[in-house]
């Protein structure tokens, strides 16, 4: 039987709320806080505080790998970014913070990787999934690039198998007529889904499909007649998990209210390649609002490991 660990932050104006949260579930629909609510990893360096976070359960040598975004809107804000989107765009998140462990529950102290270089403005939402075809690590995440002036965000990409050493930066997927933002790949039947936010025509998600990891992708007309019950805007931070009886569970975050009423809203689906995801609101529950996550399948083992450990001493040895 399996279970399901989401890593996620919380929106908060203060720091405390951008670190490393762990959220449980039995069955991917209702979902507990780990650690009475408070931060399980904090983020000691870089920005000292970490969003939009995927893990990785490393099939090529068994640890696990947790990758944030490098960014403290809490801090810098009001200091380094002068309250502009744009001086973060432009200047902001060049690392990554990689933490690392053997069973989930004792992890590595923050480590910062430059992923990208002098061409890319910030480096935001990674994400990663394993390329069966070449037996390594496909990480994707969201830029700005010289290329065009810093204007649109693309998705660009970068292999590993160790999470410590990558390759070049390659470009994985750009929208013509706008940026992209929050990708996230999944694989069903031998088909790559990619979905990402669209930030104009339309301005929500967008999903598209390849039998390569790296494309060339094609879009989903079903999916966009999914997501049009969506008011323009107001989600992001798109993931997924496949569920024990074969559904797919697509959470988008919602960003449409300030503060504390922001969190994940959920859709269901009986494939990726059907496109047609329902919202299903009243099928789940959060104890508060999980902010830009990813979603790991776990055993039972390792759900009563994480339940029961003592989180009291992270961040502080």
């Amino acid at each position: 039987m399996q279970a399901y660990l989401f890593v996620h932050f919380k929106e908060k104006t203060t720091p405390d709320g951008e670190q490393v949260y762990f959220g449980l579930s039995r069955d991917g629909f209702h979902w507990e806080m780990v650690n009475d609510g408070a931060p399980v990893l904090w983020a000691y360096y870089g920005d000292r505080g970490v969003r939009d976070f995927t893990i990785v359960r490393n099939r090529i040598n068994g640890r696990f790998y947790i990758v944030a975004t490098d960014l403290s809107l809490s801090y810098g804000m009001r200091n380094q970014y002068h309250h502009s989107w744009e001086e973060i765009s432009r200047n902001g998140s060049k690392y990554l913070s990689v933490w690392e462990s053997d069973n989930l529950v004792d992890w590595s102290e923050q480590r910062l990787v430059k992923i990208g270089n002098e061409n890319f403005g910030c480096v935001w939402a990674p994400d990663a999934i394993y390329d069966r075809e070449q037996g390594d690590y496909v990480l994707h995440w969201s830029s700005p690039h010289c290329s065009d002036g810093y204007q649109n965000k693309a998705i660009y990409y970068s292999r590993t198998v160790d999470f410590e050493h990558f390759t070049e930066p390659e470009l994985l997927y750009r929208k013509e007529d706008c940026g992209v933002i929050d990708s996230a790949i999944y694989e069903e039947n031998g088909v790559y889904y990619l979905i990402v936010k669209s930030e104009k025509n339309p301005e929500t998600m967008i999903m598209l499909k390849s039998r390569h990891l790296t494309g060339p992708f094609e879009r989903i007309e079903a999916f966009d007649d999914s997501m049009k019950v969506l008011e323009a805007g107001k989600y992001e931070a798109p993931t997924a998990v496949r569920l024990e009886d074969g559904r797919w569970c697509l959470f988008l975050d919602y960003y449409g209210v300030p503060g504390a009423g922001q969190g994940y809203v959920p859709f269901m689906a009986d494939s990726l390649d059907s496109g047609r995801f329902v919202r299903s609101d009243r099928s789940f529950a959060f104890p508060y609002g999980f902010k830009h996550g990813t979603i790991l399948t776990i055993s039972q083992e390792e759900y009563d490991r994480i339940r029961l450990h003592d989180w009291s001493d992270k961040g502080y040895v």
